[in-house]
């Protein structure tokens, strides 16, 4: 993921060492998921009784010091410019005049975590729920091997361009996210007017979370909820894309996941 955002693995071909970069992203996750008494009671949120915000600035620090490296890194190979990677192609539209919200080196940096903190854990948990439900499922991987072989063969490895043609691998990853969803909450939307949804009024400045893993279980739009069952998709024209609001793994809208589509390639 780092080749395809940055164009560099950064195993120590650069000056930040993998180890230094996973030990952000771990803390990253560790304060992501900690409770924070400031949270839930604002009028306390400035004494930061449990030191995260602290911890938080500091953990920020060493991000935007691995960040300037990389912007440092790609700026410096501007002379012979050509955009290999994500980093590239947003400093190529930062320096857009005509742009109507213009990218700032903050918006880059932003950028770039997102696409490397929202693949680190949530591929890897994918791929482990996904392996889970196929050892308890050894029809699914019969299933799945006799499509291999009839699309790819045993001569070769599997390509991308084979992936549209794997339809029933492709159905093992939605009921696998259908299931096990990357989280159970959607990343947290404001509404930015008063509207009612669903019979419920929403005052503007709401503050929205989107359960998806009660909507992936919910017997009035999937039979048989607690069971693995891959062909379901098949019989259903259901994509990820956010079209249908009872299979959301990656949200819907312009504040989806920004890198779905890579995700479940790698997955």
């Amino acid at each position: 993921m780092t080749r395809m955002v940055l164009s560099n693995k950064y195993l120590g071909e650069s000056t930040v060492r993998v180890e230094d970069l996973q030990h952000l992203v771990d803390q990253w996750f560790l304060l992501n998921g900690a409770f924070n008494i400031g949270d839930w009671i604002p009028w306390l949120s400035f004494l930061d009784l449990q030191g995260y915000v602290k911890l938080m600035k500091a953990l920020k620090r060493s991000f935007d010091k691995f960040h300037n490296i990389v912007l440092d890194n790609h700026r410096a190979k501007k002379k012979a410019f050509v955009p290999k990677d994500m980093v590239d192609v947003l400093l190529q539209m930062a320096q857009n005049p005509t742009l109507e919200v213009k990218l700032t080196d903050d918006c880059v940096k932003g950028l770039m975590q997102d696409l490397l903190i929202g693949r680190t854990d949530s591929m890897t948990a994918a791929v482990q729920w996904a392996f889970q439900e196929l050892l308890r499922h050894p029809r699914v991987i019969d299933k799945a091997i006799q499509e291999l072989d009839q699309v790819v063969g045993k001569e070769r490895r599997v390509e991308e361009r084979d992936c549209s043609q794997l339809s029933y691998i492709e159905a093992i990853h939605k009921e696998t996210l259908r299931l096990h969803p990357l989280g159970t909450m959607l990343a947290p939307h404001c509404a930015i007017e008063d509207c009612n949804v669903v019979g419920f009024h929403v005052e503007k400045g709401t503050t929205i979370l989107v359960n998806v893993w009660t909507i992936g279980r919910d017997p009035k739009y999937w039979d048989r909820v607690e069971e693995f069952l891959p062909e379901r998709f098949l019989e259903k024209d259901i994509d990820m894309d956010g079209h249908n609001f009872s299979f959301l793994p990656f949200g819907s809208g312009r504040r989806r996941c920004p890198g779905y589509s890579v995700g479940l390639k790698v997955i």
